[in-house]
């Protein structure tokens, strides 16, 4: 296959892990009202936390990361998702104050 349809991969993942944390961080204004979609988002909170607290190592990245290196694009080694594209986020905010303030308002 040729680079630019990796790199075209790589958006893609990009987005559906864009979209996954959008799930996780707002996913609590779509549930009212519907317990299984609401279990749902729980389920990908907890999972998300425990991820970020622990510092798991995520699929979504771990196929970005690979679909950027067979699309000649220098990937981002041993950053997760989150750091590096909230870089410009984590002076104003540190990392810690962001998941123990908001992790209350997303259940």
């Amino acid at each position: 296959m040729t680079p630019g349809l990796y790199r075209a991969m790589a958006t893609g993942v990009l987005s559906l892990h864009a979209a996954y944390i959008a799930w996780v961080i707002f996913g609590a204004l779509f549930t009212r009202g519907r317990p299984r979609l609401a279990a749902l988002h729980v389920a990908t909170l907890v999972y998300g936390l425990i991820m970020e607290i622990f510092g798991f190592w995520c699929p979504l990245t771990a196929l970005e990361t690979s679909l950027e290196v067979r699309g000649n694009v220098p990937a981002y080694h041993g950053l997760s998702f989150c750091t590096t594209s909230t870089r410009w986020f984590t002076p104003i905010f540190p990392r810690t104050f962001l998941l123990r303030g908001l992790s209350p308002f997303a259940l």
